[in-house]
């Protein structure tokens, strides 16, 4: 994920996070590849000297959040007992008092932590931790799709690239069903993508694994639009129409509407047909 993308998720969150709490002073940042957190954004402060600020597992409150993998809050920072004080020069700096720190976890490692921060030592409510949670959970749902997305498109062209080019798919044997399947779960992941970047990359593997077959690409006139792919993909994988809405955010009516449309323009009177017709037309791996 590039800096600028790391930008707008942990922005928006965090803006989130302030307008969901009140709290004047919001703040955050993710660790990256064995890095120490290292604060990236801040909202509604007044000096710099937090940004930049390097966390280390275990140190301040930041820092035990990470350790401990679970949110931590102060009253009062300066004289907080149950944390250590390596960061009280930048904190003091901002006149942060009563402080709240919530992890971004992605399959059980801390990705990252999220501050909100009043500058008086009053107790931070349910509110606040309800809303430092929610946004924190917002994170975690678009690292974890990103992470997926990027981990189904690599085991996809791993896969396709083992199964010669010149062999009918079906006598290919067990690999082209795993193609098939990574396929299919790429084109529902693939609109879940905000990245706009990372989403056309996702959309050009399917195309890659779509034209794995040999095949030269849509014939007889067949034109399906990437919605009608995305449900024949998931019909493909046996995935029935309420399954289907589910994986792609669709209502059930809308995916009979885009199969009918699908099977018309295939000349399909099945949902089989329908995918047989599609993988013959060069439209599904």
């Amino acid at each position: 994920m590039s800096e600028r993308i790391e930008a707008v998720e942990l922005r928006t969150a965090l803006l989130r996070l302030r307008r969901g709490s009140g709290l004047p002073v919001v703040f955050g940042g993710l660790v990256e590849g064995g890095r120490p957190l290292r604060i990236a954004e801040l909202h509604g402060a007044v000096t710099p000297a937090l940004r930049g600020l390097a966390v280390s597992p275990g140190n301040g409150l930041g820092g035990k959040c990470v350790a401990l993998a679970r949110p931590c809050a102060v009253t009062d920072y300066p004289v907080a007992r149950h944390i250590t004080h390596e960061y009280d020069l930048p904190v003091s700096a901002e006149g942060l008092r009563s402080v709240i720190a919530v992890p971004v976890i992605v399959r059980r490692q801390v990705r990252g932590v999220l501050y909100g921060a009043l500058r008086d030592a009053l107790p931070l409510g349910e509110r606040v931790f309800d809303a430092a949670v929610a946004a924190a959970r917002d994170v975690e749902q678009a690292l974890a799709v990103r992470d997926e997305a990027r981990r189904l498109a690599e085991q996809a062209l791993a896969v396709r690239d083992e199964v010669s080019r010149p062999v009918e798919p079906a006598a290919a044997g067990p690999s082209w069903e795993e193609v098939r399947q990574a396929h299919g779960e790429l084109r529902a992941l693939a609109p879940r993508v905000a990245d706009e970047e990372l989403r056309t990359r996702l959309l050009a593997v399917c195309g890659r694994l779509e034209s794995a077959a040999g095949r030269p690409g849509p014939v007889g006139g067949v034109a399906l639009t990437p919605r009608e792919t995305d449900v024949l993909a998931a019909v493909a994988s046996g995935a029935t129409n309420a399954v289907a809405a589910q994986r792609l955010g669709l209502r059930p009516e809308t995916v009979k509407g885009y199969l009918r449309s699908a099977m018309r323009k295939l000349g399909a009177h099945t949902r089989l047909e329908a995918v047989v017709a599609a993988r013959r037309a060069g439209a599904l791996p």
